[in-house]
């Protein structure tokens, strides 16, 4: 599908499949959708920029609801970028902190280090647990 003017200059949704692979999809779509319902090792939200003649990554989050990666993931996007050599920053250029509250199960973002859920005001743990399998 041709992309707009408009959509190429906006962050895409992406996601590192379990095969290292990294995939792209248009900034609205949900990233459990451009990961084909599948687990993945990362996701989050990417820009691009034009350096002289080739692609840079200008900007890269984990910021995913659909799959609230640990900012520990971002050794897997960077393989995923040096693989098809993309030059990029040498890590997130912004951080989304996840947690899932013990006491009600609600996923959180933790800002300015309050690790305290908003839904129940119980206290969030220190490392990462969204994934219930981890």
């Amino acid at each position: 599908m041709e992309q707009s003017a408009a959509e190429l200059t906006e962050p895409f949704t992406f996601v590192v499949g379990m095969d290292g692979v990294l995939r792209l999809a248009p900034r609205r779509s949900e990233h459990v959708a451009c990961a084909g319902g599948d687990m993945v090792l990362s996701a989050g939200e990417i820009s691009f920029m034009r350096e002289a003649d080739r692609w840079t990554v200008s900007e890269v989050s984990n910021q995913s609801t659909g799959y609230c990666p640990d900012v520990s993931s971002w050794a897997e996007v960077a393989c995923a970028l040096d693989a098809v050599e993309l030059r990029r920053p040498s890590g997130f250029t912004h951080e989304v902190v996840f947690r899932r509250c013990p006491d009600c199960q609600q996923h959180n973002i933790v800002r300015e280090d309050d690790f305290v859920c908003v839904f129940c005001g119980s206290d969030l743990p220190a490392a990462w647990n969204v994934d219930p399998t981890a």
